[in-house]
């Protein structure tokens, strides 16, 4: 029979074999040039939408992106919502991943929630997302309406989330008309405050340098 103290150290061996697993709450800086951001994101409840983000922050397909889209309310403009992330470039996307609407994580669309973008396929979200300023119901899952995929929440920096919402914008067409913001805020670098990194792999093709492109 095995005494105490092989006991211990088989478990210890074990342990180390596992490896550390994921917490259930990862944080990321933000890194912008109109201030930090620290995210904490609910790896527990919001599993896909998580790990979505998570592999353009590993990649590092959000360094050198921006915040291009400041939507505030009519009736409160210091109240709404900021977009960032890779726009519409084709270079950084990953394939999408499946909705998780806040009918089934239990997130809702509230002050400091963020929040993946995604386009008329409620199942096309990639490497865009929402901070809100103020709550906003109205991008909560509904009936008819799946809504968006609320994954965590601001910890820091909620005043530059705040300057974003507030800077000049204009342009757009459709539900983004008069809502691009004209001198838009890079997103310099984005970092895990927790756990391993887990980069894809994949081609960074935005990285390399084409002599007609100036970004």
């Amino acid at each position: 029979m095995l005494n105490r103290r092989v006991v211990l150290a088989l478990a210890g061996l074990l342990l180390v074999a596992a490896g550390p697993s994921d917490p259930p709450v990862v944080r990321v800086r933000l890194v912008t040039s109109a201030g930090d951001i620290v995210v904490a994101l609910e790896a527990r409840r919001a599993p896909k939408t998580v790990a979505n983000f998570l592999r353009y922050v590993d990649d590092g397909r959000l360094e050198g992106t921006y915040f291009y889209r400041a939507a505030r309310r009519k009736g409160d403009p210091k109240l709404g919502f900021v977009q960032g992330g890779i726009g519409t470039d084709a270079r950084r996307i990953l394939p999408s991943v499946p909705l998780e609407p806040t009918s089934l994580t239990g997130l809702k669309h509230l002050n400091g929630t963020i929040s993946m973008a995604h386009g008329a396929d409620p199942n096309s979200a990639h490497g865009n997302f929402s901070i809100m300023v103020g709550d906003n119901p109205a991008l909560d899952a509904r009936p008819g309406n799946p809504g968006y995929a609320a994954f965590g929440r601001v910890i820091g920096g909620m005043p530059t989330v705040q300057r974003i919402l507030a800077m000049p914008t204009g342009g757009g067409r459709g539900a983004m008309r008069g809502q691009m913001i004209l001198r838009r805020v890079t997103i310099q670098r984005a970092e895990r405050l927790d756990g391993v990194a887990k980069p894809t792999g994949r081609a960074k093709p935005w990285l390399i340098k084409l002599p007609w492109r100036k970004d």
